[in-house]
This record gives C-alpha cells, sequence and structure tokens, in this order.
C-alpha cells in the first residue's frame, strides 16, 4: 500500500470519507482565502458543524421518535399483555396489528429508529477518518510536508530510518510502502516533540529545513494555544 494518503478512498467508508474530504479541504482553503488563516483546529470544529448541520434532519426524526416511544410504549405493552401466552396464529396477526395501529397512531415507524442510526453511523465513522487523517484531505497540509519528504526520499538510507521510527507510531512496513512520499508523510505527521527534535539529529544538513517544516505544521495544529497534535503528555512537557 502507498500509506493513509492513498488508502483512505477504500472500503464502504471510503466515498463518504472522500466527499467529506472534499468539504474539510474547502474550508481550510476559504479559510485561509479570507483570513490568512490556515488553522485545523478552527477548520475541524467548522468542518464538525457543517457536517452536524447535515444531519439535523435525522437527528430530529430520532428525537422524535424517542419522544414518540415514550409515550407509545404503555399503549405497546398493553397489546403484548393482552396476548401475553397466545401462540396461536390469528392472535399472533392480531398483536401485530394492534401494534402497527399503534405506530400508526403517533405516525412513526417500527424501523424508524434504526434506519436513522443506520444512515448517522458511516458518516460519523467517516467523520473520524477524515479528522485522524489530515494530510490526506486537506491539500494544503500535505503541501507543508512535500519539500521535507522530498529531500529525505533522496538521501541514502532515510527509508530505512523512516520505516524504523514508522514502526513506533503504528505505520508499519507490512502494511505500507515505505518507498512512496504518501507514507513519509503519514510518519511524519504523526511526529511528537521528541521525534523531529531526533530527526533533525540523524540529518543536521537538513536541520533548518526540518525546524521550518515541523513550525509550519505546528502552527497549523495550534489552537487556543494548545498543539492539538500532541500527546497530554507532550504538551506538559
Amino acid at each position: 500500500m502507498l500509506g493513509l494518503l492513498a488508502t483512505q478512498n477504500t472500503g464502504f467508508l471510503g466515498p463518504i470519507a472522500k466527499l467529506l474530504g472534499v468539504i474539510m479541504n474547502a474550508i481550510f482553503n476559504l479559510m485561509d482565502s479570507l483570513f490568512g488563516i490556515q488553522n485545523i483546529g478552527l477548520s475541524i470544529i467548522l468542518f464538525t458543524i457543517v457536517v452536524y448541520t447535515c444531519m439535523l434532519p435525522l437527528t430530529y426524526k430520532q428525537q422524535k421518535f424517542s419522544k414518540m416511544s415514550a409515550k407509545m410504549n404503555p399503549e405497546i405493552k398493553a397489546v403484548q399483555k393482552k396476548y401475553a401466552g397466545k401462540q396461536d396464529q390469528a392472535s399472533m396477526m392480531a398483536m401485530q396489528e394492534e401494534t402497527k395501529a399503534v405506530y400508526a397512531k403517533y405516525g412513526v415507524s417500527p424501523s424508524g429508529s434504526c434506519v436513522q442510526l443506520l444512515i448517522q453511523m458511516p458518516i460519523l465513522f467517516a467523520l473520524y477518518r477524515v479528522i485522524y487523517s489530515v494530510p490526506a484531505y486537506i491539500s494544503s497540509v500535505k503541501d507543508a510536508f512535500m519539500p521535507l519528504v522530498n529531500k529525505l526520499l533522496s538521501i541514502d538510507g532515510a527509508v530505512e530510518y523512516t520505516t524504523e521510527v514508522g514502526a513506533t507510531v503504528g505505520i508499519t512496513a507490512k502494511k505500507y510502502d515505505f518507498t512512496q512520499a504518501n507514507t513519509f508523510v503519514d510518519v511524519l505527521n504523526k511526529f511528537q516533540a521528541a521525534e523531529w527534535t531526533n530527526l533533525s539529529a540523524k540529518y543536521p544538513e537538513l536541520s533548518d529545513l526540518i525546524v521550518n517544516t515541523q513550525a509550519e505544521i505546528d502552527q497549523m495544529n495550534t489552537f487556543l494555544g494548545i498543539n492539538i497534535a500532541y500527546s497530554p503528555s507532550n504538551l506538559l512537557k
């Protein structure tokens, strides 16, 4: 595989994630063009608001179903109690008809809540995928990594070093092709402060480029003074 950047469109969530990624990228670029702000945290907030706003009709129907269920349950239980212990076909059919009548009375479908959840869950999973793999969807973030990635790919031993470091952040050679730029971006995107320092020490000839890349990525990831890409332990340090 070519890395997270090349595999995000796979599986049944792929098309949904791709669509959400287009929205995320558009928001990031709009913030940049209108206000000169390149901030991943702010873009995620706006992106989440947009997605949840689009899902409001489904959320409303689900809440409506929940309220109606509270009113229907006593009547449904009364129907079930009425036919308790009756296993003949006529009684079972009568119970089903009376139960349907209760649902019809309140204007809801027995499968309504399940259908809404089935629609919402893939969207929420795809939403997480986009946020988890930002460079795969926001072109400006990927572009910020590329000058450094191209330099690293031209250096002997960089593939082996990146493969070793990648294993520590969950990106292994068994699943990803470390001769590809996308995989380098994936690994660098997982870097914490210590990994950036180690990279600079490993390749002192690229020290300036590494520092500048880290600074640019950190600026994009910093929201309200907090680098959202760093783990809590790194922030405390």
